[in-house]
């Protein structure tokens, strides 16, 4: 294969002979400048695996309990929910549909007193749309029957409360003060008697803290309505949940109000990408900080290849020419560091599990702790997207830091360099 000159003189000074106790030193500088590369993109991508593990570890059991797609009636209820039901399922993604009810209240046991969510479902359906009766620690989400005023807490909001199954608690909800009474904002507490029939745990504390269910019909008893608020829709591809609600919004009869779970989750998940976000730009620094290592070590070759340098600009090599062997040399240490650190990186987060599960026994210590954050295994998510853009931003900056020491060696003049040769 018949390379450019520049190429061949690049990857000479590349493989830095040894020739000399200098070369040696140069050649020491470039293999640090290579591993430090490639430790720099290995952190960064398995530090990005694993905050996408976590994300989507998070997404799964916060959608274990929030509906894809949530359909309300502009006027306030929806009395004919089957048919709108029926509507929703000619739509090939939507594979299951339940009615439900949503009021704020406050629980009470004994002097504690917590502020809770109350769901009115109906169990057989609600399968289709939640993962709730796989998640029941104790009793059975088939306990809320209509009129039973049975009800099943999360489990964090049960420990609050100091409740077990079996138990009573009494549900503050608001009602409208009668004429002559005294009221906040003209709202009164009335309070409603509830068995406690369940306890789930979803693994998520924002519900597993606030969220409790009852039958539909006692929930609508307690927010003092007859129909059902709206729709609670399961997709098969919840990725694609917003053009879904368009489409909904478009076939379906009457003046409804879609609401995808990206948006009612919004917040959380622009939180997650901002810190994905700062958490690449910090640990990119790591990486140009060993790309500009590669300043050092050009720098050093081109003091130590002046000689070289001026007899090949004797010889007729232009100044665009000496700038390419230096740039050649630059970018392809800082390609062979970023290709080791992507291997790397790859292996480590695809068996990142295994790893830890190593450390663990070996050093007796414990990352994650179930009773805390639910899971026991450190989850990673391997994103090639997130590959492709870390190998691409060390690249980048590994050619840039070849530009300053070429630019200096194209300006050696030739008289001057070979004066003392």
């Amino acid at each position: 294969m018949n390379l450019p000159y520049e190429w061949v003189i690049g990857l000479r000074y590349t493989r830095a002979g040894k020739r000399s106790s200098r070369n040696s030193f140069i050649s020491f500088i470039s293999l640090i400048s290579v591993a430090g590369i490639a430790l720099g993109v290995a952190a960064l991508i398995v530090v990005l695996s694993v905050m996408n593990g976590f994300e989507k570890e998070v997404t799964a059991r916060m959608l274990s309990v929030v509906a894809h797609i949530e359909i309300f009636d502009a006027r306030g209820s929806m009395p004919d929910w089957q048919a709108a039901a029926r509507e929703a399922a000619r739509n090939p993604q939507v594979r299951g549909a339940a009615p439900f009810v949503e009021t704020e209240a406050m629980l009470v046991r004994d002097d504690t007193m917590k502020p809770a969510v109350i769901r009115g479902v109906l169990p057989a359906m609600e399968t289709q749309v939640s993962d709730v009766a796989r998640q029941m620690r104790e009793g059975s989400l088939d306990a809320l029957r209509a009129g039973s005023s049975n009800i099943v807490l999360g489990s964090a909001l049960a420990r609050a409360l100091g409740v077990g199954v079996g138990e009573r608690i009494t549900v503050l909800t608001a009602a409208p003060a009668a004429p002559g009474q005294r009221g906040v904002a003209g709202m009164l507490p009335r309070p409603h008697t509830f068995t406690v029939a369940g306890i789930f745990e979803a693994g998520h504390y924002q519900f597993d803290s606030t969220l409790a269910f009852v039958h539909l019909d006692d929930a609508e008893r307690l927010q003092g309505v007859t129909a059902p608020a709206g729709l609670r829709l399961r997709l098969a591809d919840m990725d694609t949940a917003p053009r879904v609600a368009r489409e909904l919004k478009r076939s379906m009869t009457g003046e409804l109000v879609m609401r995808d779970w990206s948006r009612v989750n919004a917040t959380w998940f622009a939180a997650v990408q901002s810190q994905k976000g700062m958490m690449f730009i910090i640990l990119a620094m790591i990486v140009a900080v060993a790309a500009f290592n590669l300043v050092s070590t050009l720098v050093m070759t081109v003091r130590d290849k002046q000689a070289e340098v001026a007899i090949l600009r004797t010889l007729g090599a232009s100044p665009g020419a000496v700038m390419r062997i230096f740039m050649v040399q630059g970018t392809l240490v800082g390609l062979l560091g970023t290709l080791i650190g992507v291997g790397l990186g790859v292996a480590v987060a695809l068996n990142v599990d295994v790893i830890v599960r190593f450390i663990e026994h070996a050093f007796g210590v414990h990352f994650l702790d179930k009773g805390i954050y639910f899971i026991s295994e450190m989850p990673s998510d391997l994103l090639w997207s997130d590959v492709g853009r870390v190998g691409g931003v060390a690249v980048l900056l590994a050619f840039i830091a070849t530009l300053y020491p070429s630019w200096s060696a194209a300006r050696v003049r030739p008289a001057e360099a070979l004066r003392y040769e």
